[in-house]
């Protein structure tokens, strides 16, 4: 009876011991798997790749949601990298983000646009607000065909810029609380749409087109988050490439969202030709149609 009591108790230490190790273990297999995708990337292209790549996570214990967003340590590790690319060698930067500080997000843009070489963007789901600002330094966008970039329009706090102006500007009292955020908001209306054209301008001599794209996306005119799809960015007269490389895509998958809830989407693969599937189901719907 001792004995069993004994294995038992080894065998609960060592389950013990197993789970913790498990999550370090599997941290450390994705960095290995992260760095050597991103060296394979990087021989292919001859390029310098960088990832800018946010996901949402939880606070240890408590299980909060936590939004990650482009920061000042974000900035200060992307402009070593591009410090580092000697001149001529091509760039390319994953986006991934929902945006953030207008600060660091300038900060990499226009180290982007200063740096000798070709500048590649990847956007293989949506690089919104701050994201977006950092495409336009590129010299070409490849996005998935339904992936989105954003307008780069000023946030004040939880208020859009645009709104704290146009409010300000309406007949009646208002307070000084609104007012003074009305006049900041107007310096960083500003401040966006003079960053938005001065990288605009590096590849489009057209002062005049300059100047509507530069309105359209800082001003106000959308909502903050309205997705900007490949036909419309084609449209502002961005470098756009419908496409993402594989390459890209399977390194994506590297950067799962973090443990502790279920997954909210699940499907089985499918596969031409597959047993028991009714007839035309393997057939694009578009071309059933020609039919």
């Amino acid at each position: 009876m001792i004995v069993a009591t004994f294995d038992i108790w080894n065998l609960f230490w060592i389950f013990f011991i197993v789970s913790s190790l498990q999550p370090v273990v599997q941290r450390q297999w994705l960095a290995a798997s992260r760095r050597h995708t991103l060296a394979t990337i990087s021989e292919k292209r001859s390029a310098t790749v960088v990832t800018l790549i946010h996901r949402q996570e939880t606070i240890s214990l408590l299980g909060i949601p936590l939004m990650r967003h482009i920061d000042i340590d974000d900035s200060e590790s992307v402009l070593l990298a591009i410090r580092e690319t000697p001149p001529g060698r091509p760039i390319e930067i994953i986006l991934h983000t929902p945006g953030g500080l207008v600060l660091a997000a300038s900060q990499i843009a226009r180290a982007l646009r200063d740096h000798d070489g070709r500048v590649v963007a990847v956007v293989p789901h949506y690089a919104m607000s701050g994201g977006t600002l950092i495409a336009l330094a590129a010299d070409e966008i490849m996005l998935e065909a339904h992936a989105a970039l954003g307008p780069v329009d000023p946030q004040l706090g939880q208020y859009p810029a645009a709104s704290l102006v146009e409010v300000a500007a309406r007949p009646g009292r208002h307070a000084d609380q609104t007012l003074i955020l009305a006049d900041v908001g107007r310096k960083a209306l500003r401040q966006v749409d003079a960053v938005v054209r001065e990288l605009l301008r590096v590849r489009d001599a057209d002062e005049r087109r300059v100047r509507e794209v530069a309105r359209l996306l800082s001003s106000g005119v959308w909502t903050h988050d309205h997705p900007l799809m490949a036909r419309e960015l084609e449209q502002l007269g961005l470098p756009v490439k419908v496409g993402v490389p594989p390459e890209e895509r399977a390194l994506m998958r590297l950067y799962p969202q973090p443990r502790g809830r279920e997954p909210n989407v699940e499907y089985v693969p499918s596969r031409p030709g597959r047993p028991g599937l009714p007839p035309g189901r393997d057939t694009p719907r578009r071309a059933r149609a020609r039919r």
